[in-house]
């Protein structure tokens, strides 16, 4: 399947405020499980995204310093949510917040990684556009992917230390 050039297009796909999308990956971030709700929202089937990167459902318009904070928080063992603008097999786009935890052996080892992601409403996902398309903005200044996603992870830390706060407040005070 690895279609890694699905054309977006402006029409949102919603799904309920009692339905949680669940996907597990490994330690390189190939999908080993989804559920029903996954495979509903995504527009796919399950056959089609087991093995996959779990980056083939990754919009365009997301920022890649938010992914680049998110890898980095959970391979240091630590949870950490997130909104993340999503994209389905026909280029339809949703919105959700992501959980996301590492899964640890007896030994502490992080052996895989898991994700519940939950509805978001119109308000946070209008916050949160616009702070994401600053950021991507800030990206593409550079020629070089590399240092625009680091240029990108700094605006973001640096909008989180403008409002006095750590990013996880930060994030959260977006559905206040």
């Amino acid at each position: 399947m690895a279609n890694m050039n699905i054309e977006p297009v402006d029409e949102e796909i919603t799904f309920g405020q009692d339905e949680i999308i669940v996907s597990k990956t490994d330690l390189k971030g190939r999908i080993t499980y989804v559920n029903d709700i996954f495979c509903k929202v995504a527009e796919m089937k399950e056959r089609e995204v087991l093995g996959e990167p779990h980056s083939i459902i990754r919009h365009p318009d997301m920022p890649r310093a938010v992914f680049q904070l998110l890898w980095e928080t959970i391979q240091h063992k630590k949870e950490i949510f997130a909104y993340v603008k999503n994209i389905s097999k026909t280029g339809k786009y949703y919105w959700v917040l992501a959980h996301v935890t590492p899964t640890m052996d007896d030994q502490g080892n992080i052996v895989a990684y898991h994700s519940n992601r939950r509805s978001v409403s119109a308000n946070e996902v209008q916050k949160i556009d616009k702070l994401y398309k600053e950021i991507a903005a800030v990206e593409r200044q550079h020629a070089n992917r590399k240092e625009g996603m680091l240029a990108g992870a700094k605006y973001l830390a640096e909008q989180a230390a403008n409002s006095a706060t750590s990013y996880d407040e930060f994030i959260w005070s977006v559905g206040a």
